[in-house]
């Protein structure tokens, strides 16, 4: 198996390498992307030397499909070959991310449901390829559950379909392509890694009345995946028999892809409790410690594994005692034998408009990056980035400072706080303290499916 990083032969592996990144997600209906409202395409080589300052090596960075191949067939490489030549040049080491959620071209009408999605996409896949075969990872499609999800049943993304017949009708569209594609890169980057980046996910009940549903979405959290890697799927699984009782049976025969790193994006959103209805809250009062779902995941895939994304919204500090949580519980993944290749915090920057998850675009700044961003886009430093510098230096968990959250992060990771018990305290830095606590709006998805 070709691995980003060989499995560890020594008991100990050392410290978790520190992944950078940098959002890009592209908004069709206003035709701008995250990267140009945080500044990030205007000042790259600043971000990136500022990564590169905290000891950072390899990052995901994407690919700008809607920029590339603005017009059908026709592709514009000069800003990402003055990028990716740059990242060459200084001795990073990218995981080029090809598709993140909504970022293909305009002229895709129907986004994920237009008919000439697959072939557009494959083309645009061989074409970035046969350019860069120097590279070393790539990720061919950005979390397709949770993206598919969202524009296929949630009707939150574009094409705003709903239900589980639009699920299906997205999936089928683009699914096949990407496995197709991960085929194809095998010849074509025969030194790469196939990075596949999804979210990591474990569902409980509210009571008994929520326990059919809990159980279906439990089910549902691994259907792509169990799909594109060819697993054998039991008909009588509850998510598994919805689709055939939907008509999805000439999807469960699509052909395999091939996987080589499966990258598990967590936050806390990944963790719902639901209630009888099929909705429920976010962040649950008992979530299942991440250690035990890294696990989960390793030991139904057996493949090897690397957190592709994790942060939390909130104050600077709020976010160093995250950190601080995460990698721990990478650490406790890593002392049970499980090949864990890196920890990546998303994004390096603050994000934006994911306050509205990205259905408004007025630049509204997202406070999760290791560097904060202020009303003039300057990066700016804070108890985060200097926990993070310290993590990326090598620091175990051990000697990051466990900052006490503040609201509302205190309340929303109440749950998470008997994992931490064994943490020694301290105040935020008063620069950081907010008073009264400032409103930051959690993302809460309410995910109900009536019936097939």
């Amino acid at each position: 198996m070709r691995a980003l990083i060989p499995p560890p032969t020594d008991p100990d592996p050392g410290p978790i390498e520190l992944i950078g990144a940098f959002e890009s997600t592209y908004q069709p209906a206003h035709d701008v992307d995250v990267a140009e409202t945080t500044g990030h395409a205007r000042v790259w080589r600043d971000d990136i030397e500022l990564l590169r300052s905290c000891g950072i090596r390899r990052l995901r960075y994407p690919v700008r499909w809607h920029r590339v191949e603005a017009e059908p067939g026709s592709f514009d490489w000069a800003a990402t070959d003055a990028v990716l030549g740059h990242l060459r040049d200084t001795g990073m080491a990218p995981i080029v991310d090809l598709v993140h959620h909504t970022s293909y071209p305009r002229w895709l009408d129907a986004g994920f449901a237009d008919p000439r999605f697959s072939a557009s996409y494959l083309r645009y896949v061989e074409a970035f390829a046969r350019r860069y075969p120097w590279v070393e990872a790539y990720t061919l499609f950005n979390e397709p559950f949770a993206t598919l999800l969202l524009c296929g049943h949630e009707a939150i993304w574009p094409p705003y379909l709903r239900g589980l017949e639009g699920f299906l009708r997205v999936v089928t569209n683009v699914l096949p392509a990407v496995a197709e594609a991960s085929r194809a890169c095998r010849d074509l980057l025969p030194r790469a890694s196939h990075v596949y980046v999804d979210t990591c996910e474990r569902h409980s009940a509210s009571g008994p009345r929520a326990e059919a549903f809990t159980a279906l979405a439990n089910d549902r959290r691994f259907f792509l995946l169990d799909l594109f890697l060819g697993h054998p799927l039991d008909l009588d699984r509850p998510f598994v028999a919805q689709v055939v009782a939907a008509g999805g049976d000439e999807l469960l025969g699509m052909a395999p892809g091939h996987v080589d790193v499966l990258g598990l994006d967590y936050y806390a959103h990944c963790q719902w409790q639901f209630d009888e209805d099929g909705g429920g809250i976010t962040a649950g009062p008992r979530p299942v410690p991440l250690a035990d779902l890294i696990e989960e995941y390793w030991q139904r895939y057996r493949l090897p594994c690397l957190i592709g994304e994790t942060n939390v919204r909130g104050q600077p500090s709020d976010r160093a005692s995250w950190l601080k949580y995460t990698l721990e519980q990478c650490e406790v993944a890593r002392a049970r034998g499980i090949p864990l290749h890196g920890y990546c915090w998303f994004p390096f920057v603050d994000s934006s408009d994911w306050d509205s998850l990205l259905a408004r675009c007025t630049g509204a700044i997202d406070p999760v990056g290791v560097y904060w961003l202020d009303d003039d886009l300057a990066r700016r430093t804070s108890s985060m980035s200097a926990s993070y510098r310290l993590a990326a230096a090598g620091a175990p968990s051990s000697e990051l400072p466990a900052y006490r959250f503040q609201a509302p992060v205190r309340d929303w990771l109440s749950g998470w706080l008997p994992q931490m018990a064994h943490w020694e305290w301290v105040d935020p830095p008063v620069s950081e303290v907010v008073e009264p606590p400032q409103s930051l709006e959690r993302i809460e998805l309410r995910v109900v499916e009536k019936g097939p």
